[in-house]
């Protein structure tokens, strides 16, 4: 006689990791999360929502792509988790929204319980860090789908924000000021990339990087940087001085700002203020990436982007700089000047100049 377990699927397994993940999950929490996980359903009050004029629910989806496969090749599922929270919150509060509540999907060959556990943990710890509670999720089990070691995650978050306090394109002005925030590394984009130039490049994850103590791995495993504690900090102190901010995602930095910018501006980026992180310098030097292929697919530096008026941007700096940020302006919107051969994105959002030297 047959049973699940023959064909690949382990319910103890996933019974036991429900088990091991439940002390981090306990901390990634809020006071309005009613009832535990193991139910059809998380809830969260929402009446919390009363504190709102006209509260408008904003809810966003996303993964970590193939950086999944860097944690499987290293055996280090501990901070994945922590892109996956990145991507999902990060991209809600462009619009001003404070994220409330997340859910995740994990989806593995084989249940390891003690894997799965790892996995949101950190999960978890970029809740902690975004004060979003984490009220549910799933792991599937595929058996043929995937192989024992393969995995792959995703997550959804909600969030809130008053109508008359919503960010767009439709804020910014000519003259606006761009105030960079440093990324913490690849962040969770480009890693087919990256996976492409270690295998064309004969690169050993467990090798030293150059001029670092820590192996190549190492660095490509560092953790997105969360900075919707840092965002909602500004929404709050600048008020309608904020204009919107830029998540720098897939498709890098140019593209993904011009997203926000309205037609006839263009934000204007000049690269002589920051210097190109030294692991983006390396992978492309290895795989002999150009420039407009590295800028289209990494994030060059800078992972999150506030849209501020001229006259509160020193305020911006030192705001971001008591809570640890060190931002700083990375160039201003202008008047468009559109080419006829020129597209959409290149017309709104651009880059000039040369990065510093080291």
């Amino acid at each position: 006689m047959a049973d699940y377990k023959d064909a690949g699927v382990d319910i103890d397994a996933g019974e036991r990791a429900v088990e091991l993940m439940k002390a981090s999950i306990a901390k990634a929490s809020r006071k309005e999360v009613m009832g535990g996980i193991g139910g059809f359903a998380g809830l969260f009050d929402a009446s919390a929502l009363t504190k709102f004029k006209k509260p408008l629910l904003a809810t966003s989806t996303d993964g970590v792509g193939t950086k999944t496969e860097i944690a499987r090749m290293l055996g280090k599922y501990d901070t994945i988790g922590e892109d996956l929270v990145a991507m999902v919150v990060d991209d809600l509060v462009v619009c001003g929204a404070e994220p409330l509540f997340m859910t995740d999907y994990i989806a593995v060959g084989k249940v390891i319980p003690e894997r799965i556990a790892e996995i949101v943990s950190g999960i978890a710890r970029g809740c902690e860090k975004a004060n979003t509670a984490l009220i549910g999720g799933e792991t599937a089990e595929h058996p043929g789908l995937l192989g024992e070691d393969e995995f792959d995650i995703a997550g959804a978050a909600t969030g809130a924000v008053d109508a008359d306090k919503l960010l767009s394109a439709d804020l910014v002005k000519a003259g606006d000021v761009l105030i960079g925030m440093p990324a913490s590394g690849f962040h969770a984009n480009g890693y087919s990339l990256i996976r492409h130039i270690i295998k064309t490049k004969n690169l050993s994850l467990d090798s030293n990087f150059p001029d670092s103590d820590k192996a190549l791995g190492e660095i490509l495993l560092t953790p997105t940087e969360i900075y919707t504690l840092d965002c909602l900090a500004l929404i709050k102190s600048l008020g309608t001085n904020l204009r919107t901010f830029v998540h720098v995602t897939g498709g890098g930095l140019a593209e993904n700002t011009a997203r926000v910018i309205p037609a006839g501006l263009c934000a204007t980026y000049n690269r002589s203020t920051w210097a190109l992180p030294v692991e983006m310098e390396f992978m492309a030097r290895m795989g002999e990436v150009s420039q407009p292929a590295l800028e289209r697919t990494w994030n060059a530096g800078v992972g999150m982007v506030a849209v501020v008026a001229p006259e509160v941007a020193d305020l911006t700096l030192r705001s971001l700089a008591a809570r640890g940020m060190k931002a700083w302006i990375a160039g201003e919107v202008r008047s468009a000047t559109v080419n006829s051969g020129s597209n959409q994105a290149s017309a709104r959002s651009t880059l000039e100049g040369n990065y510093q030297a080291r």
